[in-house]
């Protein structure tokens, strides 16, 4: 009796061992994986990710320029030019015209092209006859001038739609003499610098402006420090030096784009 219950106990020990060993070569046997956690706030996407702005500066300048800013404006432009120096005494100052167009790189930056043209009466007086001649003369000139409009968010409330802006650039002045009691005229032309400033007051929600502006044009010709005129023949001998420059004021009417 005692040896059957030896064998059963021992039968129950070599069977739970070879289980316990089963077990354990099936746990060797299997693979284990580590799972990634996915966080998807860091996830980047090179398609859904991409923005050309470096900063959210860049973006916000862009969003309010969309918004807020002119691609373009065209305008239609009339005034006055007067002169300086020895100029005043022989140009008479008169109306002018223009036309310009501008394109906006941003919010305050800008590039105008303008032509502009006025007649004036002229009047020379000779050294060695005291003959006194009289005239006209055409100037016309194409203008590229950059604008620089000055930020306007910090001043008072009422002050703040309006767009002031400084101006500079280059120009081609043409001029031509018609000038009685001479045959034929004289044309000749010369480059010439600009600078000035003006103010824009936005119309009918901001589609159109009215806009002043004043500018000086330092410009050299020809005849510039002499004595002379030339006409259709030759030339004629003036009382006084030919010296100074032009300056115009402008009203401008116009519509933004």
């Amino acid at each position: 009796m005692k040896t059957a219950i030896h064998f059963g106990t021992a039968a129950l020990v070599l069977l739970f061992g070879l289980t316990i060993s089963n077990h354990a070569q099936a746990q060797s046997d299997h693979k284990s994986y580590l799972l990634a956690q996915v966080d998807p706030d860091e996830a980047y996407d090179p398609f859904t990710d991409y923005s050309e702005f470096d900063e959210e500066s860049d973006e916000e300048a862009d969003i309010n320029f969309f918004r807020n800013g002119r691609f373009f404006t065209i305008g239609l432009a009339g005034g006055t030019r007067g002169f300086s120096g020895n100029m005043a005494d022989t140009y008479e100052a008169a109306p002018t015209f223009g036309i310009f167009l501008s394109y906006f790189f941003d919010l305050r930056l800008a590039m105008s092209l303008g032509f502009q043209t006025g007649d004036h009466a002229v009047r020379f007086t000779t050294n060695d006859e005291s003959v006194t001649y009289t005239g006209n003369v055409s100037i016309s000139s194409i203008n590229f001038d950059l604008k620089y409009y000055l930020n306007t968010q910090n001043v008072t409330r009422g002050l703040a739609d309006l767009n002031p802006y400084i101006l500079g650039g280059l120009g081609q002045f043409y001029r031509t003499y018609t000038i009685a009691g001479l045959d034929g005229f004289s044309r000749d032309s010369a480059m010439g610098v600009d600078i000035g400033a003006g103010l824009e007051i936005p119309l009918m929600r901001k589609k159109a402006y009215l806009g002043i502006q004043g500018a000086y044009h330092y410009v050299n010709f020809s005849d510039e420090n002499k004595n002379f005129i030339p006409s259709g023949g030759g030339t004629e001998k003036l009382d006084k030096n030919i010296t100074g420059d032009f300056f115009s004021f402008l009203a401008i009417i116009g519509m933004n784009f």
